[in-house]
């Protein structure tokens, strides 16, 4: 069945109306039965294929009237169907068909004609779900997503809400193809496809897992992706700080905190859970400074923050017990009442400062409220207190603990009873520790290996390093036996592992409780080795062969005992085999190999492996510091002295705390190895550890070591003028040895030595005759340890030996002395020969 055609298309309608695209080459005129009022009303068309789509379509006489069908039916005109409901049925069906075939551009183009002559959109009701879902998924192979997500956008804006029409298959097919681009990770078209979704009423959350989703931003750490994402659903509060917690565990701080401020806006304030979060995470990423600020935010806005947020804060400050104080006062201040986490976070910080008699008030007074029926205690503030008194080595009152918990029927567990054993153990009572040990047993405590691992660290401490392999070997071979009555049998949990039962006394029976040792315990063996490196390497192996695998600990270990026996090719053979292993090479591991080193007095390899360690991108600490600048006294050359105070500079601007006797030590061993007696006058410079007042004397140490690291030109020109007595003696006899260490290689002296002492007073004292008793001092030791000739004054006249009597009114400083060239080459000569002798 036909279609009358027009002999020539109509001009396309302007851009402008969409709608006026529906037309097409066919018309058709309103019936004589029913003329149309107005002749210029566009009609809606039909396309060249909807006769094969209908199965009802007039045929056209040759006057272009369309007349009726073999049934009678006539098509109705688009402009009837405000006032014919069947109009609105035809219509409707033609848009179905149009759907089902995949032509959903020409649906929404009949859609919106026909909504816009209807006036309404009762329509929609009325469109064929099943062949609307038909041509979803169709488009979806042929055109792909992007051309649906058009598509449902557009059939939203003219009220066909498509999304809601489609049958299970077709929805399977969009939450297939958004999930394909999950799967390939094209994140940013995926989130686009999403919120297309949710606008048009799609229900998203069944895609996928939304968590599954912002998980991958937060491995990708793009956190505006994140909350975009989240911000899609209507529990993104929760999405967002199960996102914020997500980047705290991966301690990024930094997106965490973006997050939270997003969280911030959205809400329109601060929200008391998501506060709380942001602090805990604050506190696993180590920022308690961040924490407080945080909280400051809070109290600014005039928010008063509930208990959680309190605990949260005082949890991330347990290191610092004055702020956590001052925050419980806060807390008392503001009305916000303290529960049992308050008082434990206390306990914790008391018990990190070691404040065993604060920690044991505020015992003492959370019992008083217990007593009052205000708070009830639990397991874990019975165990801090047991910890707070182990670390005291106050095992008695570590015991009484014990029988308070028992008094109120509470039942000690791992924790509490590992703390007990430590109490005993650290205040070496190591036969109690046992004790503590079986009866940890007998009230059907199951024990591991971190129990029996503190018995045998309290055996190393102590020396006891026989005894701890004889227990080793014992609860190896043996297990651990205990005996227990009928009643403790019975009582014991029915997890409760034993390898053996024999029967006991009086009816009793005898459990054998199998022990099974960890990398830490045979960590703990190897320290018990001593020096004997052979015997470590045996424990190691063994350690191999029960199917364990040394970790960084057990090498540096290894390491460590190696150097201490001065076997420093076993040290170096330890930590190359770690690279082999695939264990990755930290500052510890590199810090033990080089105090080998120093102390097998291998400065070369030490510094060597110092350069290496940097150039693995890995910053050395303070200990690391620490062991090359100890070795100072094994520094005999220029290079090597310069190296060391490299490192000594390189410590200071790493923003560590300045030992600066070490400096001084340093300085003062190898300058004052230019004089023939061993060490020099060493109490000329008063070295004491302890004294660190002098702060303008530490500044001259770092000058000297400057100077010290410059190349030395052998007309050398010293000024001393400002000095004092020992600041003056330090410069003179640095130059005289770098003088020396370039005549060792070779370079002779050309050109005398002249040293600037000046008129002028010193900074260090307001006596007038202050540079003389420079001049003195300086000639002293050159003419009266060094032997050398010198001469004073601009006059160059020789100077009385010091060692005559001192004149009975002081000289007035002559400003200069100098070294003649033939007096230095003597000198230098004489102490090459001393040396070779």
């Amino acid at each position: 069945m036909g279609m009358a055609m027009t002999s020539s298309p109509q001009p396309p309608p302007p851009p402008r109306r969409r709608r006026s695209r529906l037309h097409s080459a066919t018309t058709i005129s309103a019936p004589s039965a029913n003329p149309n009022p107005n002749p210029k009303a566009k009609v809606i068309p039909l396309l060249s294929d909807v006769g094969r789509l209908q199965s009802a379509t007039p045929t056209p006489t040759p006057n272009g009237n369309p007349s009726s069908n073999s049934k009678g039916k006539v098509l109705p005109l688009l402009s009837d169907v405000g006032s014919n409901p069947s109009a609105i049925d035809y219509y409707s069906r033609v848009a179905s068909n149009l759907a089902g075939a995949g032509r959903l551009g020409d649906f929404l183009i009949a859609a919106e004609g026909l909504r816009a002559a209807s006036g309404d959109a009762g329509f929609a009701a009325r469109i064929n779900w099943r062949l609307l879902s038909r041509g979803v998924v169709a488009a979806l192979r042929e055109h792909g997503l992007p051309h649906v997500l058009e598509f449902l956008r557009d059939a939203d804006r003219i009220g066909v809400h498509a999304t809601v029409m489609l049958d299970a298959d077709a929805s399977d097919a969009v939450a297939a193809a958004c999930r394909q681009l999950l799967d390939e990770r094209i994140m940013a078209e995926f989130v686009e496809a999403i919120e297309a979704l949710a606008n048009c009423g799609f229900f998203v959350k069944g895609i996928v897992d939304p968590m599954d989703v912002l998980k991958i931003f937060v491995r990708k750490r793009d956190t505006d992706m994140a909350i975009r994402y989240a911000r899609i659903f209507p529990h993104s509060q929760l999405l967002l700080c199960n996102t914020m917690e997500a980047f705290g565990k991966r301690k990024e701080l930094k997106h965490a905190l973006k997050v939270f401020g997003a969280l911030k806006d959205q809400l329109g304030g601060i929200n008391m859970f998501a506060c709380r979060s942001i602090i805990d995470i604050c506190s696993h990423c180590g920022s308690s400074v961040q924490a407080r600020i945080i909280f400051e935010g809070l109290l600014a806005e005039k928010i008063t923050p509930n208990t959680h947020v309190f605990n949260s804060l005082m949890n991330a400050n347990a290191h610092s017990m004055s702020y956590n104080f001052s925050v419980y006062k806060h807390m008392q201040k503001l009305g916000v009442r303290p529960d049992l986490a308050s008082y434990n976070i206390l306990l914790k910080t008391c018990c990190n400062a070691r404040e065993f008699n604060t920690a044991q008030e505020i015992y003492e007074e959370m019992k008083k409220k217990e007593h009052d029926g205000i708070l009830k205690l639990d397991v874990f503030t019975y165990s801090t207190m047991m910890k707070v008194f182990a670390e005291a080595k106050m095992w008695k009152m570590a015991s009484n603990i014990k029988d308070d918990m028992r008094a109120v029927g509470a039942r000690l567990n791992l924790v509490t009873w590992s703390s007990l054993i430590n109490a005993y153990a650290n205040s070496g009572l190591v036969d109690g520790a046992i004790e503590i040990l079986e009866e940890m047993i007998r009230d059907g405590c199951q024990p591991t290996a971190p129990c029996f691992n503190i018995i045998l660290t309290a055996l190393v401490k102590s020396c006891q390093y026989d005894r701890a392999f004889r227990l080793f070997n014992s609860w190896i071979e043996f297990g651990i036996k205990v005996s227990l009555s009928l009643e403790q049998k019975g009582s014991l949990p029915d997890n409760f592992t034993f390898c053996e039962e024999h029967p006991g006394t009086n009816g009793g029976t005898i459990l054998v409780v199998p022990f099974r040792p960890t990398v830490t315990t045979y960590n703990i063996l190897m320290m018990a080795c001593g020096t004997n490196d052979e015997r470590a390497k045996s424990v190691m192996n063994e350690m191999k062969r029960n199917g364990l695998c040394p970790d960084r600990i057990s090498w540096s270990i290894l390491m460590d005992i190696y150097g201490t026996s001065k076997n420093r090719n076993g040290a170096i053979q330890a930590l190359r085999r770690m690279q082999r292993v695939g264990i990755k090479l930290n500052v510890s591991a590199y810090t033990v190999a080089i105090k080998a080193c120093v102390e097998s007095k291998d400065l070369k390899l030490a510094l060597h492996l110092f350069e290496e360690m940097k150039a693995h991108q890995l910053k050395p600490n303070m200990v690391t510091y620490r062991t090359l600048l100890t070795a100072r006294s094994k520094y005999g050359s220029l290079k090597e002295i310069q190296k060391c105070l490299a490192i000594y500079q390189e410590m200071r601007q790493a923003g560590y705390q300045a030992y600066d006797y070490y400096l001084k030590e340093l300085i003062v061993e190898w300058s004052e190895g230019v004089l023939s007696s061993d060490g020099g006058n060493r109490n000329f410079y008063h070295l004491d550890r302890k004294d660190e007042r002098n702060e303008s004397f530490n500044l001259f140490l770092e000058k000297v070591a400057r100077f010290l690291q410059k190349d030395v030109d052998q007309n050398q020109t010293v000024d001393v003028r400002g000095l004092s007595k020992v600041e003056a003696r330090i410069v003179v006899l640095s130059t005289l040895r770098k003088i020396k260490e370039k005549h060792l290689l070779g370079r002779a002296v050309q050109d005398d030595l002249v040293i600037i002492t000046g008129h002028e007073k010193t900074s260090y004292t307001d006596v007038e005759t202050t540079a003389t008793d420079v001049e003195h001092a300086i000639t002293a030791v050159l003419t009266d340890e060094l032997g050398l000739e010198v001469f004073v004054g601009p006059e160059s006249r020789p100077p009385v030996s010091s060692k005559l009597r001192a004149p009975s009114r002081p000289r007035r400083p002559q400003g200069m002395i100098k070294i003649t060239v033939n007096s230095l080459n003597h000198w230098l000569k004489r102490k090459s020969a001393r040396d070779v002798q």
